[in-house]
């Protein structure tokens, strides 16, 4: 019997699959790189030897022949949350692109005798927010607020309806690294321009997550038998709090943090008039993980600190 490990990773041009391929190259994983569609000449390239399959719409497509060999899958692709795109209009969008496909994906897995799955999805599954002092855990009722949250969970469970596939579900918070968009990359730049930032006044504790310890922590649960069939959360080693975020960003990036108070009523108002006001929620909000779970069961723990995670993103914005 051959002892080749091959992954097939869906989504592998994304924000996680293009740090979680090399990282499974480097712990010795054969990986195939499935991707919507061939790569532009300007995209970084995947470490040497890996296959790239290009699998257009999964919706469509043959995934027999994408998983050939594939002892495991992890599967990233899907439809990303869009801030625009929140309403009930995209409910059927976001359902398709998630739900069903994941469906799709985990079927022909557990056709093909694929042993390890693990599918990525997302802290809206359960919710936006946490109680001050309470957490989310994988045991935490949930409560998703938008389609796409909806959307998440219901992969969730199309997935844990397929008897026998033991997938692994991570839900991982809000993500930074090199090349972060959104949120977190305006408030780079907002640190960058100089400006006071109005967030001093802000006592709150959210979980984060660097790009790297989320690579390492899937492809943990790829090589850990206890791990089937697992909901976990994932988050860094600590929570932050918004004004000691953007003092570290500062600090990661050689500046000096220029972080003053405004009452919290007042930066909701500035924000919704900017059209910032969702933004500026998350912001102020908790939302904090336990991923105590995570660390017993598959005995993993974040290999990079969050200065490390933050220097490593702020060398990667432009």
């Amino acid at each position: 019997m051959s002892t080749v490990r091959t992954a097939l990773v869906t989504g592998a041009e994304g924000f996680v699959g293009a740090r979680l391929v090399p990282t499974l190259v480097a712990r010795g994983w054969k990986v195939r790189a499935g991707v919507w569609k061939p790569l532009p000449a300007s995209a970084p390239p995947f470490p040497p030897g890996v296959e790239v399959l290009v699998t257009g719409d999964l919706a469509t497509a043959d995934l027999q022949d994408a998983l050939g060999d594939a002892t495991a899958v992890v599967h990233l692709a899907g439809r990303a949350h869009r801030m625009n795109e929140g309403g009930e209009e995209h409910a059927d969008d976001y359902e398709r692109d998630n739900a069903e496909v994941t469906e799709l994906v985990g079927l022909a897995a557990l056709a093909a005798g694929v042993r390890s799955f693990v599918y990525v999805s997302s802290v809206k599954a359960m919710g936006e927010r946490t109680q001050p002092g309470t957490a989310f855990r994988p045991s935490t009722v949930c409560r998703p607020e938008d389609p796409y949250g909806r959307s998440k969970l219901h992969a969730e469970e199309r997935l844990r309806a397929i008897p026998g596939l033991g997938a692994v579900v991570l839900r991982p918070p809000l993500m930074y690294g090199p090349g972060v968009k959104g949120n977190l990359r305006l408030l780079w730049r907002l640190v960058r321009s100089g400006l006071p930032i109005p967030v001093g006044s802000i006592k709150n504790q959210r979980s984060l997550l660097f790009v790297g310890n989320f690579a390492d922590a899937i492809a943990t649960c790829l090589e850990c038998e206890a791990a089937r069939g697992q909901t976990f959360v994932v988050r860094d080693g600590e929570d932050l709090s918004t004004p000691e975020l953007v003092r570290r960003i500062a600090r990661s990036d050689g500046r000096r943090p220029r972080v003053v108070p405004m009452p919290k009523r007042l930066l909701r108002a500035v924000a919704r008039l900017a059209g910032k006001g969702d933004a500026a929620s998350r912001l102020i909000e908790n939302l904090s993980l336990d991923d105590e779970d995570l660390r017993r069961i598959t005995g993993w723990a974040p290999p990079f600190s969050i200065e490390e995670g933050l220097a490593e993103s702020s060398r990667g914005i432009p």
